[in-house]
């Protein structure tokens, strides 16, 4: 099957889904108004089929079924939440023409419901392609035209996140650099070899480093692909700055990136703390139930403790002991050392998937996270927010580089951009690349959008808890680890099927 044709697959079951998440909404909300008795069916139909046209319109009005956008989760929350305020202005607009009788409060209710199945079915949409893609399924081929420093950083950045769907079959540019760097054995050819070396190795896209090419074969490059319907990235060299402080301008109609600061503010700073200590104290009463009975099944399941304490490193650098309900065995720490060759992260983090010391309560809290709660008092304390950097282990800060350390500027948070996005990728790479990039972005904004990620993962996570099998494939870690030029070889020899561009 042609790899376009797969693309085009991938893209209508997108957005077959997305239709079908609207159509629940406006259904529900029609049913619960009694409309069609008031109204009757016909109306109730062109009511859902119109949200659901006018749903899809503002989807696509913010390029929600393209890969680049949808492939970051952050983003199509930004984006799907402007969407739903376009459909809710579409429905009013579509109501007052046809006059066909559907209430305000019930367009905005139907397009909220909505966007709540949106979620959902996005998110298992994104967890099935991803784990197709992290077997190796699903990738778009790409050459990296530059054989510096920033190519070895893309090349590890695509192996690190290999559900990304970016398999980087081999580099292309001076063959002394490529050795230099490490990317010897993944070379292909020169740089002016570039566009016959895209056919010959039947690539989809090309990604080139920005100090790679000299502006005018950089041009005659872009041109010479997008006419063999190849697509180009341009990397800016730029990490850890987020993609929204870069804003496009033309300085004598030549292509510009402004960078704007980080959008820290004393006002800000006061309003994150004061959204913790409401939240964090709203969600302790609400689920006070909900912790007495598992604090009562934790005790009951092996009769130890309830609660695990465990010095962990916060703000500043001063540490403070971390509450979570107990997960393993009372003699869990001691028994570590003897499971470290069993760990399934990369660098100093610890994590086994079928972890023996995990009690049978314990697996089950850790499958919806509910282990976490306790830490609401950690908030109330002051010694965590709701989001920031996953709190460390004193072992793991002591192997800590000093950019690493930029983390403990903030509190560290309960969720955070790491647990939202590569929670269970074993990579460390990941782990510290998005602890960094949280640090130096953060805004109210991207913590409301954690948040609501956060949310998304554990909803996937109770659709798949009881469904998972072992991976039979390499831990990311492991590819990450793996030389680069060696890394690179193993992914072109793969069978490979083109990436969604959804």
């Amino acid at each position: 099957m042609d790899g376009h044709l797969k693309i085009s697959r991938l893209k209508l079951i997108l957005i077959a889904g997305d239709a079908i998440a609207f159509a629940l909404g406006y259904g529900f909300i029609v049913q619960a108004a009694d409309f069609p008795s008031t109204h009757g069916w016909m109306r109730s139909v062109a009511v859902v089929a119109a949200s659901v046209l006018i749903a899809l319109a503002a989807l696509h009005s913010q390029d929600l079924f393209l890969a680049r956008v949808s492939a970051v989760r952050i983003v199509e929350l930004t984006r799907s939440t402007r969407a739903v305020g376009i459909t809710i202005a579409g429905m009013i607009i579509f109501d007052r023409i046809t006059k066909i009788g559907f209430r305000v409060r019930y367009i905005i209710a139907g397009a909220l419901l909505g966007w709540i199945f949106f979620v959902v079915l996005r998110s298992v949409f994104r967890a099935r392609v991803s784990s197709k893609r992290v077997a190796g399924l699903y990738q778009r081929r790409v050459l990296v035209v530059g054989a510096d420093d920033e190519a070895v950083r893309l090349t590890q950045l695509f192996a690190t996140h290999a559900d990304l769907g970016m398999s980087v079959v081999g580099v292309v540019g001076n063959h002394a650099d490529a050795i230099r760097h490490g990317l010897g054995k993944a070379w292909l050819g020169e740089a002016d070899r570039a566009e016959e070396l895209v056919v010959l190795h039947r690539v989809s896209g090309v990604v080139v480093s920005p100090t790679a090419l000299g502006a005018k074969r950089l041009h005659v490059l872009i041109r010479n692909l997008q006419r063999q319907r190849i697509h180009v990235h341009l990397g800016t060299g730029l990490s850890g700055i987020d993609a929204r402080r870069l804003r496009r301008l033309s300085l004598s109609h030549e292509p510009m990136l402004y960078v704007e600061a980080p959008p820290l503010s004393g006002v800000q700073l006061g309003l994150k703390r004061t959204f913790d200590v409401v939240v964090a104290a709203v969600l302790l009463v609400v689920a006070a139930p909900l912790l007495a009975i598992i604090a009562l099944a934790v005790r009951l399941g092996d009769h130890g403790p309830v609660l695990f304490r465990q010095r962990r490193v916060g703000r500043g650098g001063t540490t403070f002991s971390v509450l979570k309900f107990r997960t393993m065995s009372v003699d869990a720490e001691s028994k570590q050392a003897a499971l470290r060759t069993s760990n399934e992260r990369g660098g100093p983090l610890f994590k086994m998937e079928l972890d023996p010391r995990v009690t049978s309560v314990g697996r089950w809290l850790r499958n919806t996270s509910l282990d976490e709660l306790p830490q609401l008092v950690n908030v109330l304390r002051g010694e965590m927010s709701l989001v920031g950097p996953r709190p460390a282990l004193p072992t793991e800060v002591a192997t800590f580089g000093p950019e690493l350390r930029e983390r403990e500027q903030v509190r560290p948070g309960i969720t955070g951009l790491w647990q939202s996005e590569a929670r269970d990728n074993p990579s460390f790479e990941a782990y510290r690349r998005l602890d960094l990039f949280y640090v130096e972005n953060w805004s109210i904004t991207l913590d409301l959008m954690i948040l609501v990620g956060t949310i998304e993962h554990l909803i996937v996570r109770l659709f798949t808890a009881f469904r998972k099998t072992p991976d039979l494939q390499p831990p990311a870690a492991q590819l990450a680890a793996t030389p680069v030029a060696e890394t690179q070889l193993q992914t072109a020899k793969r069978p490979t099927m083109a990436g969604t561009a959804a």
